[in-house]
């Protein structure tokens, strides 16, 4: 095996931002720092939960409101931070993962990831090089969406480029065909990462709302909600000098972590590991008690529904095709969120 060079060292000098609120993530942000703690020991930076807070941009306060949720979570290490949505809030809160970047002290490397995500392994293992970022390409060709009358996957992407005076050609992985989108450089937001917070975030919300209030011509016919963070987000890297390839496979959303993105699905596709570190880190009473409270885990995780929904799929020969999976999981009554 050859050796590392120097900038692919691992390092456990960085920090880690989630995006906690009342609801479901205050519960998935639990399972996320438990799996952290449990699964990452050699951590040793700060561990940030972003709090949006009650405003103009919220119908209802979206502030983390159990008292029990809060001190879990402090118990576990996570500093919980206040931040105020100016641009997104309600009508699109994928954007916290934007304005949240705010809070982050500028110039320390920082990993993003959303709470739906378990932390399987070492994080400081990572090989992250912080200089040049990536995200997930753990993705499917959710956007854009073909339609009779689109001008097509490489006119749509190259408006974009073009709108931030960004080189389209250097962004294509040529050894993928014409007009099929992996050959444009796309990502899952469910994790990425920097060297800056404060530059990364900067560029995220202005190309964002540039997107969101002055899209090009060429996306008329397409929806920007849910994907606009996912729209923006290669454009960001791709300006910022990152690649689809930063990252050695294998290790985020691999054998280091796993965004797993509901419990249904957690059980129904994943590995024997995952599912084994699941029901490990969050057997401790502690955890139990709070984690009840929320009964997708109640019934998946502490009643068995899971282990139940697990036995209808052959892990080792599963549906091409997710919709597949979820539309048995309804079907059998274990789809919950």
């Amino acid at each position: 095996m050859a050796p590392r060079t120097n900038h692919q060292q691992p390092r456990a000098d960085f920090n880690i931002l989630i995006v906690g609120q009342n609801g479901r993530l205050m519960y998935e942000a639990i399972v996320f720092v438990a799996s952290l703690r449990a699964k990452s020991p050699k951590f040793s930076g700060r561990l940030i939960l972003a709090e949006p807070q009650a405003g103009a941009l919220w119908r209802k306060d979206p502030t983390i409101n159990s008292p029990e949720v809060r001190t879990l979570l402090m118990n576990l290490g996570a500093e919980i931070i206040p931040f105020e949505n100016k641009h997104f809030g309600q009508a699109y809160p994928y954007g916290n993962k934007i304005e949240a970047l705010g809070i982050l002290p500028a110039g320390e490397p920082f990993v993003f990831f959303d709470t739906d995500t378990l932390i399987t392994g070492e994080l400081t293992d990572v090989p992250f090089d912080f200089n040049v970022p990536s995200a997930s390409t753990r993705v499917t060709g959710t956007w854009p969406k073909e339609d009779l009358y689109w001008p097509g996957y490489a006119a749509t992407w190259k408006s974009l480029y073009d709108k931030f005076g960004l080189d389209y050609d250097s962004s294509l992985d040529l050894n993928e065909p014409a007009e099929f989108w992996r050959r444009h450089l796309y990502f899952n937001a469910g994790f990425f990462y920097y060297k800056c917070p404060k530059i990364f975030g900067e560029r995220f919300l202005e190309y964002a709302l540039a997107i969101r209030d002055d899209r090009p011509d060429e996306l008329v016919l397409q929806e920007l909600d849910p994907w606009l963070d996912q729209v923006a987000l290669p454009l960001v890297i791709h300006s910022l000098g990152g690649k689809r390839d930063a990252l050695p496979n294998g290790f985020l959303d691999g054998k280091t972590s796993c965004h797993y993105r509901l419990l249904p699905l957690l059980y129904a596709r994943e590995s024997d590991h995952l599912v084994e570190t699941l029901e490990t880190v969050t057997a401790p009473n502690k955890i139990k008690k709070v984690l009840k409270e929320y009964e997708p885990m109640l019934r998946m995780i502490y009643q068995g529904r899971g282990q139940k929904a697990r036995a209808l799929f052959n892990q080792n020969d599963l549906p091409r095709r997710e919709q597949a999976i979820r539309n048995t999981l309804k079907r059998e009554g274990f789809w919950m969120r």
